[in-house]
């Protein structure tokens, strides 16, 4: 059952290859992005040295590696479902012998690895070679964030099967999906760092898993985040995981009798 799920992460992986100039592309619409909140954040320092706990020189990696971040832990995979369920060709998938929600997962993975590959690090590279980012020296730190940078897609990719699973309860789950998608871009931190929220809200934000996907991953990376906390925030994404697996299981099993087809 192992080789199959390995397969399903080649297949996917191969399937984003077919269509690689499109990553090619999004590396330079990525950079545009990057360079535009690099100078907006340079005109709102000014003359500081410090906001938020971040220098203007932590802010500028920050947003960088929360950009290329993004690029490995996104994914279509809610709208993939929702539309499987509203065509019934997820029918098919209850009599198959695999577990379509981790099947889910894995093509998930094998597209984050395709970005990871081909669009991340080039593209971290290119956004290097253009802004002053600053990498850490201390290889640990490294294999630390790549660790919390796989729980990020997790996480990620737990919302969008959950969102995606809405579909059989809503019928039609377009509106969710567009708020998820934006509660994870401005909540996680990738728009504006948790620490530049006001305290109140803040305060909202750190017991939400958003947090987990950009922000905690970022700080670390940048050296916002030091010494034992860090240890303390991966242990955050973990608790995240592991509670968020609860309500796609039970999502899941409660769809298995909700299944209509819509059209024919």
């Amino acid at each position: 059952m192992l080789s199959a799920y390995l397969e399903v992460i080649r297949m996917r992986f191969l399937m984003m290859l077919a269509y690689r100039v499109n990553y090619y592309s999004g590396i330079l619409i990525y950079a545009l992005n990057i360079g535009s909140y690099y100078f907006v954040y340079k005109a709102i320092y000014g003359g500081q040295e410090m906001i938020g706990g971040l220098t203007l020189g932590q802010m500028t990696t920050y947003v960088a590696v929360s950009w290329m971040g993004r690029a490995f832990y996104f994914n279509n995979l809610d709208r993939e479902i929702a539309n499987e369920i509203r065509d019934g060709s997820v029918a098919i998938q209850f009599i198959r012998p695999y577990n379509y929600v981790f099947v889910k997962m894995m093509q998930g993975l094998g597209e984050g690895v395709f970005r990871l590959l081909l669009f991340t690090t080039p593209g971290m590279i290119f956004i290097w070679l253009l802004l002053p980012i600053q990498f850490p020296s201390d290889p640990g730190l490294w294999v630390i964030y790549f660790v919390m940078l796989f729980f990020s897609f997790l996480i990620n990719t737990q919302l969008n099967i959950i969102t995606g699973l809405f579909a059989f309860f809503l019928e039609n789950n377009e509106g969710l999906m567009r708020m998820k998608r934006v509660a994870v871009d401005l909540f996680s931190g990738l728009i504006i760092p948790i620490s530049f929220f006001p305290g109140w809200s803040k305060s909202i934000l750190e017991w939400l898993p958003f947090q987990a996907i950009t922000y905690l991953p970022s700080a670390v990376f940048t050296g916002k985040i030091a010494g034992a906390a860090i240890y303390q925030n991966l242990g955050v994404q973990v608790l995240w995981f592991v509670l968020l697996l609860v309500p796609m299981v039970v999502l899941w099993v409660k769809s298995k009798t909700r299944l209509f087809v819509q059209g024919g």
